[in-house]
C-alpha cells in the first residue's frame, strides 16, 4: 500500500516525572515512547494520514518497546531499524507548574543518531507527497548526512518538505553550529514550522513575528511558507507566491486544561501537514493545527494524549 507522507527522525524514551519541580526533587518516572518525529508519525495516524516512518532504535529493551508501541499505534514497520550495536535514547523530562518542560538527554552514540544516507530508496520516494524531518536528527552522527540527503532527494523528488527545527540546544556543541547547519537544511525545505525564539536562534530577525517570518522566506533557495507558533498565544502563517496556498493566516490558539505542553509542537505539526495536505486553505489549516496542538496537552505524556479527529472537532466546537 502507497504512502504519501514519510516521517523520519529519532524516536526515544521520554520520562516523565511524577509531579512538577527540578529533576532532582523527582523520585519517580513514568516510561512513555517519545521522540518529535514519533509523535508527528503517530499523530497522523491519529489523524487518519498514517504515514511511513524512517527511524533507528536499539535492539534493547527499550528499543523493542519503541518498535512495538509505534506498531500498536498503527506504523508500518517497513522503515523502523533496529540497532544491534548501540542503545536507544533517554530523555528525562522535567516541567513546571504551567507545564512547560526541560529535557535531560542521554544519547551519546545512540542508535538514532546513526541512521545511514539512502535508506529511503528513490522509488518510494516517487510515491510520497510530503517528506518531514526534524533538528534533532542534525545535531549528531550519520543521521545529519542522512537526514540532509533524504531532505535533497526529496526536493529532486518534487516532493513537499517540511522542517521543525526543534531546538534543544544542551544536544548541539554551540550555537553557531546549530544555527549553521539548521540553515543550511532550509534550502530543501518548502514548510518550516518554528517557535518564535527557534526563528531568533536561527538568526532570523524583525521588528515583529511576521517581520521575522518573511525573514525566512527572503531565502534563495528556502521555504516557501512559515507557521510561526507563540505557545498558548496560537500560531502565525505567511506564505510567498510559491506555495501551493498563498497569504497570511493567524490564529490565537484554543483553550484547553493544560497538564503537559510535552508533544504540543508535534501534534501542531501532524495538523498542519494534515490539512495542507488536503489542501486547506492557509486560514483553516491553521486552526485545525492549533485545535491538535491545544486538544495534545490535556494529557500526560507526547503519544498517549494525541487526539483523532473527533476530539479536535469537539474541541473547535466548544470555543
Amino acid at each position: 500500500m502507497t504512502r504519501d507522507i514519510l516521517v523520519a527522525g529519532e524516536t526515544l524514551i521520554d520520562f516523565i516525572p511524577e509531579r512538577p519541580g527540578p529533576i532532582s526533587s523527582v523520585e519517580g518516572f513514568d516510561r512513555r515512547a517519545g521522540g518529535a518525529p514519533a509523535n508527528v508519525a503517530v499523530a497522523l495516524e491519529r489523524l487518519e494520514r498514517t504515514p511511513l516512518f524512517w527511524t533507528r532504535v536499539g535492539e534493547d529493551p527499550f528499543g523493542r518497546y519503541l518498535a512495538e508501541t509505534l506498531a500498536d499505534r498503527g506504523l508500518p514497520d517497513r522503515f523502523v531499524e533496529r540497532d544491534p550495536d548501540a542503545k536507544t535514547t533517554l530523555a528525562f523530562v522535567t516541567h513546571d507548574e504551567t507545564g512547560d518542560r526541560e529535557f535531560s538527554f542521554y544519547r551519546d552514540g545512540t542508535a538514532d543518531t546513526r541512521l545511514e544516507p539512502g535508506r529511503i530508496d528513490d522509488a518510494t520516494l516517487a510515491d510520497l507527497e510530503w517528506v518531514h524531518a526534524g533538528g534533532v536528527a542534525l545535531s549528531a552522527g550519520s543521521s545529519r548526512e542522512a537526514t540532509l540527503d533524504l531532505l535533497e532527494r526529496a526536493t529532486a523528488a518534487d516532493c513537499t518538505v517540511s522542517f521543525d527545527p526543534n531546538a534543544r540546544p544542551e544536544l548541539w556543541p554551540d550555537d553557531a553550529e546549530f544555527r549553521d547547519v539548521v540553515q543550511g537544511a532550509l534550502e530543501y525545505v518548502d514548510v518550516l514550522k518554528a517557535a518564535e525564539e527557534e526563528l531568533e536562534a536561527l538568526g532570523f530577525a524583525g521588528a515583529d513575528l511576521e517581520a521575522t517570518a518573511r525573514d525566512v522566506l527572503a531565502l534563495e533557495p528556502g521555504p516557501s511558507t512559515v507557521l510561526a507558533t507563540r505557545g498558548g498565544e496560537g500560531a502565525l502563517a505567511i506564505a510567498d507566491a510559491d506555495a501551493p496556498w498563498s497569504d497570511t493566516a493567524s490564529h490565537p490558539g484554543y483553550d484547553a486544561d493544560v497538564v503537559d505542553t510535552t508533544g504540543a509542537g508535534d501534534a501542531f505539526v501532524a495538523g498542519a501537514i494534515a490539512a495542507l495536505s488536503e489542501a486547506a486553505d492557509l486560514e483553516e489549516a491553521l486552526a485545525f493545527a492549533n485545535a491538535v496542538g491545544a486538544a495534545a496537552t490535556t494529557a500526560a505524556g507526547a503519544m498517549t494524549a494525541l487526539p483523532d479527529r473527533e476530539a479536535v472537532r469537539e474541541l473547535r466546537d466548544d470555543e
